[in-house]
């Protein structure tokens, strides 16, 4: 036999996996579902039967990535995938670099703060410290949010490549508002200033200060932010916050062997 008996005949046809896609389906369909779904309902939402679901459950039972809960009879999913994403090494890089630096920032500002890169379409959290304060907003660690609705999505686009932000903007949802051109000139504008403030996409009075992070190519590779949350008798004044998140990107841009605008030319 040949090689070629093996590739595909017709034009176009892909190589498929049919049990890997059927775990990978149920994997996607979990992580949707904070409670977690009965087999019966997993099998009903896939199109599938339930035997079939059942083996797949059994085998991503047994390799650690969903659980049963014994009193539901529903599965969920564990931590196992972002144990295992953090094992990427960009991701133990990242989040080794920044996590003193998170530290000291949240006891300084009495915000809590996180990191986050870009993951396909989305912005995913791999880095979350809380304030040490009694009242707290914060973003939970490996949370995915979309890519434009989010100000570190916004202020990593914001200093990518020219063939970067094109393919992002091409694949910009048909639901947004905005022209593209608005969108491009919001983009140049934290280019300019090298950060953003903005009030939140997803919760009233909350004040995002976000500024990208940078490794030793000079590229963006995360964004570390600030969901501000303003208390009564804030002892901080906003400013010197932002500040603080400014100084503490380029730290972790220099940890990374990065360079960093100078923290003066990005504060105004």
């Amino acid at each position: 036999m040949s090689q070629t008996d093996d590739l595909p005949q017709a034009a176009g046809q892909k190589y498929t996996a049919p049990a890997l896609e059927k775990g990978l389906d149920i994997i996607e369909l979990l992580s949707t579902e904070g409670g977690g779904l009965m087999q019966t309902d997993i099998a009903r939402r896939l199109n599938r039967s339930v035997s079939e679901i059942f083996r797949m459950l059994v085998v991503l039972q047994a390799r650690g990535y969903v659980q049963l809960d014994p009193d539901s009879d529903r599965y969920v999913l564990t931590t196992r995938l972002f144990e295992v994403a953090h094992r990427t090494p960009m991701v133990k890089r990242l989040t080794t670099a920044a996590a003193p630096v998170m530290q000291r920032l949240v006891r300084g500002a009495n915000q809590s703060c996180h990191l986050a890169m870009i993951s396909g379409d989305s912005v995913i959290v791999i880095g979350q410290v809380d304030s040490p304060g009694n009242n707290i907003m914060s973003v939970r660690l490996g949370a995915t949010i979309d890519l434009w609705r989010a100000s570190s999505g916004r202020v990593i686009l914001a200093h990518v490549a020219p063939e970067v932000l094109d393919e992002a903007l091409a694949h910009r949802s048909a639901d947004d508002p905005r022209s593209e051109a608005q969108v491009r000139a919001e983009l140049a504008a934290i280019r300019a200033t090298g950060h953003e403030v903005m009030d939140s996409f997803v919760a009233r009075g909350i004040v995002n200060i976000s500024a990208p992070v940078f490794d030793h190519s000079g590229g963006p590779v995360a964004a570390l932010t600030i969901p501000y949350l303003q208390r009564y008798q804030e002892t901080l004044p906003f400013d010197d916050c932002k500040a603080m998140l400014l100084d503490a990107a380029a730290q972790i841009s220099r940890n990374l062997g990065g360079g960093a605008r100078s923290v003066q030319d990005q504060r105004f």
